[in-house]
């Protein structure tokens, strides 16, 4: 007899969200975690007082009011706004690409005159834009393009920005207003508590096994439990059969300084390409923090190797067809689910997380 109604590979958002979805039916959950600590990515930890993001700045934001009041009964959020600063060269910018930009750039004071210039560069690309390059200048010029995009997506997909497709930079702000808010959505903050304890509350109830890899032990697992939610990396759970998958990798170095404050905001890009790092975070900022001392993270881009962990899919056209075929697979077993960023092989948000999981949380349990 199977112990489980669920075994939940991962204890990220997504199988988080879905095993307490599951419990709230009554339903039985083990959940299995390849690291040392529950949470996934959005892993917080307390270093001198300080909430820090191990693995990057996570800024929960959504316009969906279903989304908001699933995740603020878990925690209250702070009104934390997301307004990073653009360093190239020295040189800083406001983002997201608004007036203050413009403004900085060229001297201009009124959006007309920042149109004008930005509609003669545009002019540079006739038809549709066939790659990232073309598509960042047919949305805000060459200028903009060159100083404050082309390094930084570079060093962050590892790859030149005509070798990338133009889907890329579909969630890219362009405002002609003076307003340094990077997200559009009607709800926008961070966990008080962080989202370490998020993930702790949703899943309490399950029982959870950490440091354990799933796919090594993966027949051995599947006898527990009637059901599979698997988060982990799709081409890893069907052993690669059809090649790997490419994705991006990210290395963090954080340091603890004696300084009450570093840079003066959450997250500095550095969009020239001879910076090796692509930002620095300053976790206290997040929080409104006024400890004596701060706690800064370097973010390093980097090319993943099997074994690595994975981050960002590379969803260009050669992978999406070779998880067309992994997809083709997932979709012939009656009894496993797959799910998340690597899961579905999609560039997620923590709300199209969210929303993906509690979409299949529905499908397999009803409303």
């Amino acid at each position: 007899m199977r112990g489980y109604d669920f075994l939940i590979v991962g204890s990220g958002l997504f199988g988080a969200v879905f095993a307490y979805m599951a419990m709230k039916k009554g339903k039985k959950c083990l959940i299995v975690e390849k690291r040392d600590h529950v949470g996934g990515n959005v892993y917080t930890e307390e270093i001198e007082g300080i909430t820090v993001h191990r693995y990057g700045a996570h800024i929960f934001r959504t316009s969906d009011k279903m989304v908001w009041n699933f995740m603020t009964q878990f925690s209250e959020f702070n009104n934390f706004v997301n307004s990073p600063v653009a360093n190239y060269k020295g040189e800083l910018y406001n983002l997201p690409f608004n007036m203050n930009t413009f403004s900085k750039m060229w001297g201009v004071v009124y959006p007309r005159e920042a149109r004008k210039i930005i509609e003669q560069q545009q002019g540079e690309i006739n038809g549709q834009p066939k790659n990232l390059e073309e598509q960042a200048i047919h949305l805000v010029g060459r200028d903009v393009y060159e100083k404050l995009i082309k390094g930084y997506t570079e060093k962050q997909w590892g790859r030149e920005c005509k070798e990338l497709p133009a889907s890329i930079l579909r969630r890219l702000p362009v405002r002609y207003t003076y307003d340094n808010n990077y997200f559009n959505d009607r709800y926008q903050g961070i966990p008080e508590e962080g989202y370490t304890r998020i993930i702790e509350k949703m899943i309490s109830g399950a029982d959870v096994e950490l440091g354990s890899d799933y796919n090594s032990m993966k027949s051995e697992y599947d006898k527990q439990a009637d059901v599979v939610i698997y988060t982990g990396a799709i081409d890893a759970y069907f052993d690669y059969c059809f090649g790997p998958l490419e994705y991006r990798s990210l290395r963090f170095e954080t340091k603890v300084l004696d300084t009450p404050n570093y840079q003066g905001v959450a997250v500095m890009n550095f969009t020239d390409r001879e910076t090796p790092y692509t930002r620095i975070i300053e976790h206290k900022h997040f929080i409104f923090g006024m400890q004596s001392k701060t706690v800064i993270t370097y973010e390093y881009p980097s090319e993943w190797h099997m074994g690595e962990e994975p981050y960002y899919p590379i969803n260009d056209e050669k992978n999406q067809q070779k998880y067309a075929q992994y997809k083709e697979c997932a979709e012939g077993l009656t009894n496993v689910f797959f799910g998340g960023r690597l899961g579905e092989y999609k560039y997620y948000d923590m709300q199209d997380t969210i929303k993906s999981a509690l979409k299949l949380a529905q499908k397999i349990l009803g409303k």
